[in-house]
C-alpha cells in the first residue's frame, strides 16, 4: 500500500471512529479521476487508487454512460443516437463531432473519457503553462443576457487572479458559451489577440464583452469558459503614455488578492456576485466544487 493509500486509510478510520461516519475516499492525479475512482470503485472498497493507467480498463466500460460523473440522461440519450454506448467509444469518438453537437461540452466529455481535468485544482501549473483558464457549469439555465454578463465578470475576476497569482499576464483572450441541452446543445468558441498583455479583471471583461455581443445569438445558456493565453512575464508590463492609469489598475489587482489570500476569497467581492445571477458567493463556500 502506498503512503497516499496508508493515510487516506487512515483518515476514514479516524473519522469513522471519532464521528461514527462511515466514508469513502478517492484518490487520483487530479480532480476528475478521484472523483470518478470514488464513485466507480472507492465506495464499494472503502479506499481505492486510480492513475490515468486505469482509464481503459476500468473508466472506459462502463454503460449505461449515465453512470459516469458529468453525463445526465439527455446527453446519454443523444450520445446513444451517435452510437456511443460506452466511456471508451466517447473516447474513440471524433473530438470534431463532438464539438460540433454539444459545442463547449463535447470538448470536456472528451477530455473527460481519457481522464483529463483542465480545471484549476485538477491541472496543476507546469513549467511553460500556455493559458489560465476558468470553465463553469451553471446550475440552472441563463436566458437574461445581464446575467449572463455577470457570471463572465465573476470569471474574468478568477482567470485574472489566476493569472497574477503566478505574476503572469497574457494578450489572448478565449470566451467559450455553451447552449442548454433544452437548445440541443451548441454554442461558440472564439477569441481575440490584445496589443499589451494584461491581467487587469476589467480588461479581460472588456474583451470577453465585445465576444460575446459579436457571436451571442441570445439562446439560453448553461455553461461557460474563459481563457487567457499568450503568456508572458507580468514585469513585461509597460505603460502607456495614451493610458496613465494603467499601472494603478494592474496594482490594485494584487492589493485585493492580497487581502482576498488572508481573509478569504468571499472577503471581497463584486456587486455583482450578490445578486441572484451571481455564481462566486456560493462557490466561495465551497471545497473542491463540494459543499462541506
Amino acid at each position: 500500500m502506498g503512503k497516499c493509500n496508508y493515510y487516506c486509510k487512515k483518515i476514514k478510520d479516524d473519522i469513522e471512529r471519532e464521528f461514527q461516519l462511515p466514508c469513502a475516499v478517492g484518490i487520483g492525479p487530479n480532480m476528475l479521476i478521484a472523483k470518478l475512482c470514488l464513485d466507480i470503485e472507492a465506495k464499494k472498497k472503502g479506499v481505492a487508487e486510480w492513475t490515468f493507467a486505469d482509464i481503459p480498463e476500468k473508466l472506459w466500460p462502463i454503460s449505461p454512460l449515465s453512470e459516469m460523473w458529468g453525463i445526465g440522461r439527455r446527453i446519454e440519450k443523444t450520445l446513444n443516437g451517435m452510437g456511443i454506448f460506452t466511456v471508451g467509444q466517447l473516447a474513440r469518438f471524433d473530438l470534431e463531432k463532438l464539438e460540433k453537437k454539444f459545442g463547449i461540452m463535447g470538448n470536456q466529455l472528451y477530455h473527460h473519457a481519457w481522464g483529463v481535468d483542465l480545471s484549476d485544482l485538477g491541472a496543476p501549473i507546469i513549467e511553460g503553462q500556455i493559458s489560465f483558464g476558468k470553465s463553469q457549469i451553471l446550475l440552472r439555465d441563463y436566458k437574461k443576457e445581464d446575467e449572463i454578463k455577470y457570471v463572465i465578470l465573476e470569471m474574468c475576476e478568477e482567470v485574472a487572479r489566476r493569472a497574477r497569482a503566478h505574476r503572469k499576464a497574457g494578450r489572448t483572450i478565449s470566451l467559450g458559451v455553451g447552449y442548454s441541452k433544452e437548445e440541443f446543445g451548441g454554442g461558440f468558441h472564439r477569441a481575440k489577440t490584445i496589443e499589451q498583455p494584461t491581467n487587469v479583471t476589467m480588461e479581460l471583461y472588456r474583451v470577453c464583452l465585445e465576444l460575446f455581443h459579436q457571436y451571442y445569438t441570445g439562446k439560453t445558456v448553461r455553461n461557460l469558459s474563459i481563457t487567457l493565453g499568450n503568456i508572458v512575464d507580468d514585469r513585461e508590463f509597460q505603460i502607456s503614455l495614451f493610458d496613465m492609469g494603467a499601472g494603478k489598475r494592474r496594482e490594485l489587482g494584487y492589493v485585493v488578492d492580497g487581502i482576498r489570500n488572508r481573509f478569504g476569497s468571499g472577503s471581497l467581492l463584486r456587486a455583482v456576485s450578490y445578486t441572484a445571477a451571481g455564481t462566486a458567493k456560493q462557490r466561495a463556500t465551497l471545497v473542491g466544487g463540494h459543499k462541506m
